[in-house]
């Protein structure tokens, strides 16, 4: 069956929900945005079994205890924490899988969907491998850190997922002045010195992820002083949050769209707001895991400010219809 009158004029196929694509229709967005949240909520509930003292609920890796690959009665809350948190996993490899095989007839087409899709499927079992040796170095802090850094990584993945998805591919058309790519470049790496600091500030914090008495009578910390960390991890929030500012002005002045830049500017906003009042109450767990979330929204607003600075082929030109 095919479209006349196609906005690229000529003829496009459409296709049946059980086909695979050659362009890019509603399944292709869907899967994206899918991707997108079950990475955010992955940090979420990596944040929640790391603030409820979860993370050797269950004490091996792959299985949950050296006879069951489930959690037990015995394990108690932290067992089911840990194992859901697993579970949640599998979630995602679904998700990836389904997302990689809408793109695949795309690849010559549409490779950044392709390389995209291909990237997020490939760093799951690089991420289990790494949440499996945090369990066997029992919650080292740096193997820890590690795994955020790839679920931000994946975050980035997936939020770019969204938009070529939605936007089409990249052109050589630049929507912005050299100056203004140079001020998103310098918020990337603000961003990206903000979450690795961010991530040592945690890890020499209260919140280690085990309780003593499970973790062979010691809690792993990272050695930092947790007072110091907090305003080392201060400055380049609020180098991150000015030049955001710039963006949005720059924006504004140049009558250039800012809806990006301004989400941007909205997260990070909030973002400074849970960081300082954790830091006044004590890092209370609800705090810290919003303030964990975000990171990761945080990471997903900068990739889309940065695609946002060249054009697109447009929506018109790559999407279709589900047939009938």
């Amino acid at each position: 069956m095919t479209r006349v009158g196609s906005p690229v004029g000529q003829d496009v196929r459409t296709s049946r929900w059980w086909s695979l694509p050659r362009v890019v229709d509603q399944r292709v967005v869907v899967l994206a945005w899918a991707s997108f949240i079950v990475e955010v909520i992955l940090i979420g509930t990596g944040g929640l079994v790391r603030l409820t003292a979860s993370g050797l609920g269950c004490p091996t890796w792959p299985k949950c205890t050296a006879d069951s690959l489930v959690s037990t009665p015995e394990m108690g809350v932290h067992g089911v924490i840990e194992f859901g948190n697993r579970l949640l996993t599998f979630v995602l490899v679904i998700v990836a899988i389904a997302m990689f095989l809408l793109v695949v007839r795309m690849r010559r087409t549409r490779p950044e969907l392709f390389w995209l899709a291909f990237a997020q499927g490939a760093a799951i079992p690089v991420q289990a491998v790494i949440g499996g040796m945090s369990v066997w170095t029992n919650l080292n802090p740096f193997v820890v850190g590690l795994h955020f850094v790839v679920s931000g990584a994946l975050t980035a993945v997936t939020a770019a997922l969204v938009y070529r998805a939605m936007r089409g591919p990249r052109t050589a058309e630049r929507l912005v002045p050299r100056w203004y790519t140079g001020v998103v470049r310098g918020t990337i790496a603000a961003v990206v010195v903000t979450v690795l600091v961010g991530i040592l500030t945690t890890g020499s914090g209260p919140h280690a992820g085990a309780d003593a008495a499970v973790d062979g009578g010691r809690l792993h910390r990272t050695g930092f002083d947790p007072a110091i960390m907090e305003h080392v991890h201060a400055v380049p929030a609020y180098v991150l949050f000015a030049l955001t500012l710039v963006l949005v002005v720059g924006a504004v002045r140049l009558r250039l769209s800012s809806k990006w830049a301004l989400l941007l500017l909205v997260v990070e906003f909030v973002q400074i707001a849970v960081g300082l009042t954790q830091a006044r109450t004590g890092l209370p767990v609800g705090l810290v895991g919003t303030h964990m979330v975000l990171a990761g929204l945080l990471v997903g607003a900068t990739t889309v400010v940065t695609l946002s600075t060249r054009g697109t082929a447009g929506r018109q030109a790559v999407r279709e219809p589900l047939g009938a």
